[in-house]
């Protein structure tokens, strides 16, 4: 911990939460701090006060900011999403700092400019993550598998892979420090793929938050800098990954579906039911990139008898397939709305 030139010994330090194992954006290694740290030192110096890592994992980060940040361990914790729904009202968020999420990686000889061009490639992406469910809808690209950015990267270096479609920041890391630049990060526009990260404050601390947001002002040169060195992937972005397939339109209403069938407020809110419940295991928006149980073809699959069919596998389940009983953890009125937003998206 080091203190700005002038400060007094009893001001105390701006204590920031950070993963202690987490290229590029922080780590225990003085040799590369990564970009959250050196960032958060610049802000101590503008504060002058001095500054205090303190380390946590981050695997569970609502876990994680129960823990730390709002049972007074830290005063802000780096990195968090901007989204007020992740904590509810018990935090506050600086100004955002920088844009993450996932990429187009190739190599600079081979530039790509927009998802169509990896038709008939074969394509890194990560398990259970947006672009391996994305890659899945088109027939015309074969996924290459793998745990990590890192794997994806070796994947592509090792002629495995034609592209990858990963987590931009330790992509752009591996690209920089291993790799020689030599591909191209570009980060890739559309819904799960970009957000904005920032620091997180108990809500109690709006006075630190502001003075944490007029030295973010003060430092947007620090920080492009810093995501220069880190390797973080540049401005631009590829075109919205919703060209990779169109969104199915909603399906008139026929004879046995349930009122409110094509509603738009009921689909709404069966959509955002769907997602908070069904989706570890039926993908996002139903959308499933390994496991092809495919809830957009239920109609295909079962004509007439989809409606019952649903209901019967959500009230009773199918415990030998994995599927529990929903009964008395939603409503009757919660599987009608599921069922609609079903209905909207069935594929011919």
């Amino acid at each position: 911990m080091t203190a700005p030139a002038g400060a007094a010994e009893d001001t105390p330090p701006f204590r920031l939460c950070a993963d202690p194992d987490n290229l590029p954006f922080s780590s225990q290694n003085e040799a590369t701090p990564g970009f959250y740290v050196e960032l958060g030192r610049a802000i101590a110096a503008r504060l002058a006060r001095p500054f205090e890592p303190v380390w946590v994992q981050t695997y569970f980060a609502k876990r994680a900011l129960r823990t730390t940040l709002l049972a007074g361990k830290c005063d802000g914790f780096v990195g968090v999403p901007n989204d007020p729904e992740l904590m509810g009202e018990r935090l506050i968020f600086s100004r955002p700092i920088v844009s993450i999420g996932y990429a187009l990686v190739a190599p600079k000889h081979s530039p790509m400019h927009s998802l169509s061009d990896l038709s008939g490639k074969r394509i890194a992406v990560q398990f259970g993550s947006p672009p391996q469910d994305l890659v899945a809808t088109r027939g015309d690209m074969q996924a290459v598998t793998v745990l990590s950015p890192e794997e994806g990267m070796r994947d592509l270096a090792d002629g495995k892979a034609d592209a990858g479609f990963l987590w931009g920041p330790s992509a752009g890391w591996v690209n920089k420090t291993a790799l020689h630049d030599a591909y191209t990060v570009t980060p890739v526009a559309g819904p799960r793929l970009q957000w904005t990260a920032a620091i997180a404050f108990a809500r109690d601390r709006s006075a630190l938050r502001d003075q944490v947001d007029g030295a973010l002002a003060a430092l947007s040169g620090t920080i492009d800098e810093l995501t220069a060195k880190y390797g973080f992937p540049g401005a631009g972005s590829v075109q919205p990954a919703a060209e990779t397939t169109a969104a199915p339109q909603p399906a008139a209403n026929s004879a046995g579906t349930p009122a409110g069938v094509g509603d738009a407020a009921e689909i709404a809110v069966g959509h955002k039911l769907f997602n908070d419940n069904c989706s570890h295991c039926h993908g996002p928006d139903a959308i499933q990139g390994e496991r092809r149980i495919n809830l957009r073809l239920l109609r295909h699959k079962h004509g007439d008898e989809m409606d019952e069919v649903f209901i019967t596998t959500v009230t009773h389940g199918r415990v030998t397939k994995g599927m529990p009983n929903w009964s008395g953890i939603l409503t009757d009125d919660q599987f009608g709305k599921i069922l609609a937003y079903l209905h909207s998206i069935q594929e011919p």
